[in-house]
């Protein structure tokens, strides 16, 4: 922790479970506090940049349709995840963001999916249903409240439908300090195996699969 770092002495609960918090690092911008429960680390909540911030930071990322790159890296969700469903099955797209390529693989290989993102696609009305599956990739340490969010995504799903997250996880071979990922000021939740673990019990799913940055959790039909 250097000299500079903010330091917040106040008792902080986790956003997730509620538990009680340590804190765990600090940089220049921010500080951050991991739970003794179920693991969560997360910035400080005073750090969170509001929605217009966001927005302006979200827009600067050109994920395009067309560039194989990105569908190579959006594949790694896509493929263990069509290999678990049927052709017809109807999806949503949980922060699809500006350009929704992820939705568009999934229908070139015969889905249906609905888009849905509260800033590029905010029609509410959609998270009134329930979908055979739920993908949800690069959003999750997004959430300022995962509490309200994981359970939001849970309850989309029908009996036996599939969750699909791509995030990355902290990495257990080098220091947090050092772990490029949590120096995007709009990722403030940052997940490890023993959390997606906890939010599977917790959210009574079963953990499918969890290799690499993809989980796959469906729930009991």
């Amino acid at each position: 922790m250097t000299a500079e770092a903010p330091v917040h002495t106040d008792p902080v609960r986790c956003t997730l479970c509620a538990g009680r918090t340590v804190g765990h690092a600090a940089d220049l911008r921010r500080s951050y506090l991991r739970c003794d429960h179920c693991g969560l680390i997360f910035a400080h909540p005073s750090s969170h940049p509001d929605r217009d911030t966001e927005k302006a930071i979200y827009d600067l990322h050109e994920n395009h349709p067309g560039d194989p790159g990105y569908r190579a890296f959006l594949s790694r969700l896509v493929m263990p995840l069509l290999e678990r469903l049927s052709p017809g099955m109807e999806g949503l797209d949980y922060g699809c963001g500006p350009g929704p390529v992820l939705s568009m693989m999934l229908e070139e290989a015969g889905m249906r999916v609905t888009c849905f993102d509260p800033l590029y696609a905010p029609d509410d009305s959609v998270l009134s249903r329930r979908y055979d599956f739920v993908t949800c990739t690069e959003v999750v340490e997004h959430f300022h409240r995962p509490a309200e969010d994981w359970s939001r995504l849970a309850a989309l799903l029908r009996p036996g439908g599939w969750l699909g997250v791509m995030t990355r996880m902290v990495p257990e071979d080098r220091t947090f300090g050092d772990w490029h990922y949590k120096n995007d000021p709009t990722h403030v939740s940052f997940y490890s195996p023993k959390v997606m673990r906890w939010l599977a019990a917790a959210l009574d799913l079963q953990l499918v699969r969890l290799q690499g940055d993809v989980v796959l959790m469906r729930k009991p039909a």
